[in-house]
């Protein structure tokens, strides 16, 4: 028996981590960008509609 399901598990399990890992980032990385002033935000934001 080789040991493919151990290094497939393991790539399975660091992809995932990283993917959990970004979504949360992002999520964090909006809630507070929706906290700062229209008059802070930096030049590359979209203008308010």
């Amino acid at each position: 028996m080789t040991h493919l399901g151990y290094v497939l598990g393991a790539w399975g399990l660091v992809l995932g981590a990283g993917a959990l890992y970004a979504i949360r980032l992002v999520r964090r990385g909006r809630k507070l960008a929706a906290r700062v002033p229209a008059s802070r935000r930096r030049w590359m934001s979209a203008p308010d509609r």
